[in-house]
C-alpha cells in the first residue's frame, strides 16, 4: 500500500468520501481557515514552529531539521495513540498541510505503513484556497436569489430561518459571519471568523445549492461587521435578484430589536463605545445624548430614536440604490414577529 496524491479539484469533489479530514498544520495557521469538516492534529505547534523555524534561518538548517524531526515524531505518535488507535483498517483519511509538503507526509508515511488507504492533497491548503477563490467567482451565477428586504428590525433573519425550516435554500449572511451587520452587530462572546474563513463557509454553502431552486437572501450591504461579501456573489444579488420587502408595525420593530440586542442591557458601556462611531454621520451632540439615555435605563427610547433618524433613512437610501429589483419588490406585511407568523409568511414565499 502507498499513499496516494490527490489532486484539489478531485479531493474537494469527493469530500464526503474520507472518514476524516486531517490538517496537521499548526493551531493558528488551522484557526484562520481551513477545509470543511476538518479536524487539527498538528505535527508542529505554534511554538515549536516558531523555534524551529527561527534556528533554521538563524543557526544550522541541519540541527533544525534533526530537532524538528523530534518534535514531529512526539507529536504524531501522540496523535496516533489518542485517535487512530480505535480506527478499523477502512478508515480513509485525507491528510494536508500548507503545500502538501514534508509536514503531510510525514503523518501520511505514518498511517500508510500502520496500512490505512491515505490520501494527501496536492498543494495542500494554499491549492484548496485558489479553488475556493475561483469557484466564488463563478458559482453565484449559476444561482437565482430572492432577496429579502426590509428595515432594521422587520425580522428578516427570523424569516430566513422559517424559509429554511420549510424545507427552502437559504444563504444566511450574517450567521456565516457571526454579525448581525449594523455598527450594533457583534454577537457577545462570539468573534467573526477571518476574512479566508468567511469565505470558505461561503464556498461550502454554495456549492450545496440547487440551481434549479431559487436561494433566499437577506439584502446585506459589502460589509458583514469586518468581513467583505465577494463581489461577484454581490452583484448577482443586487443586480438579479427578485425582492421582497417585509413591512413590520415600528412597535414589533422595537419590540423585536430589544430581544435580539438585550445584552446591551448588561453592558452599557459597550454599547456607548459603538455609538461613538455614529458621531460622523449623526453629530457629537446627538450620540452624546444617546448615551446619556442609555446610561439612565433607557436603552428603548434610544432604539427608537435611532430607527427613525438613522437606521430608516439610511436603508431607503441604500436598497433604492444598491437593488435592481426594489422598485418592483413584491410587499409581505407581517403583524408580528411570532414563530407562528413568520412560518405562515414563509409558506406564502415558497412556490405552491
Amino acid at each position: 500500500m502507498a499513499v496516494v496524491p490527490v489532486a484539489a479539484p478531485d479531493a474537494l469533489a469527493r469530500l464526503a468520501q474520507f472518514d476524516t479530514i486531517v490538517d496537521v498544520r499548526s493551531p493558528s495557521e488551522f484557526a484562520e481557515d481551513h477545509l470543511p469538516r476538518a479536524v487539527n492534529w498538528p505535527v508542529l505547534d505554534d511554538d515549536e514552529r516558531h523555534v524551529i523555524g527561527t534556528e533554521y534561518k538563524q543557526m544550522s538548517p541541519f540541527d533544525a531539521r534533526k530537532r524538528g524531526a523530534s518534535l514531529v515524531a512526539r507529536n504524531v505518535a501522540r496523535h496516533i495513540e489518542h485517535w487512530v488507535l480505535d480506527k478499523p483498517r477502512t478508515w480513509r483519511p485525507l491528510v494536508y498541510c500548507w503545500r502538501g509538503g514534508q509536514r503531510s507526509g510525514t503523518l501520511a508515511w505514518f498511517l500508510d505503513q500502520i496500512g490505512f488507504r491515505t490520501h494527501v492533497l496536492q498543494g495542500g491548503y494554499k491549492a484548496f484556497r485558489r479553488h475556493v477563490v475561483a469557484d466564488l467567482r463563478h458559482l453565484p451565477e449559476g444561482l437565482e436569489f430572492t432577496v429579502i428586504c426590509g428595515r432594521t428590525g422587520s425580522g428578516k433573519s427570523r424569516l430566513l430561518a422559517a424559509l429554511r425550516e420549510a424545507g427552502a435554500q437559504v444563504l444566511d449572511l450574517e450567521g456565516l459571519a457571526c454579525h448581525r451587520g449594523s455598527v450594533l452587530g457583534a454577537l457577545p462572546a462570539q468573534p467573526q471568523p477571518s476574512q479566508k474563513a468567511f469565505e470558505t463557509r461561503l464556498w461550502w454553502a454554495l456549492r450545496q445549492f440547487d440551481a434549479n431552486r431559487t436561494v433566499y437572501v437577506e439584502s446585506e450591504s459589502k460589509k458583514v461587521g469586518n468581513l467583505r461579501v465577494p463581489e461577484e456573489l454581490m452583484q448577482r444579488m443586487r443586480l438579479r435578484g427578485r425582492c421582497v420587502e417585509v413591512e413590520l408595525p415600528d412597535a414589533a420593530r422595537l419590540e423585536l430589536l430589544l430581544q435580539d440586542y438585550a445584552h446591551f442591557g448588561d453592558d452599557v458601556e459597550g454599547f456607548c463605545r459603538l455609538l461613538d462611531a455614529l458621531a460622523a454621520l449623526r453629530g457629537r451632540e446627538q450620540v452624546a445624548a444617546w448615551q446619556a439615555a442609555a446610561r439612565a435605563g433607557r436603552l428603548a427610547d434610544v432604539f427608537r430614536e435611532l430607527m427613525t433618524t438613522h437606521y430608516d433613512p439610511t436603508y431607503q437610501r441604500s436598497t433604492e440604490r444598491n437593488f435592481a429589483g426594489h422598485t418592483h419588490a413584491r410587499i409581505l406585511r407581517l403583524t408580528n414577529a411570532s414563530p407562528a407568523s413568520m412560518a405562515e409568511a414563509a409558506k406564502t414565499l415558497l412556490p405552491s
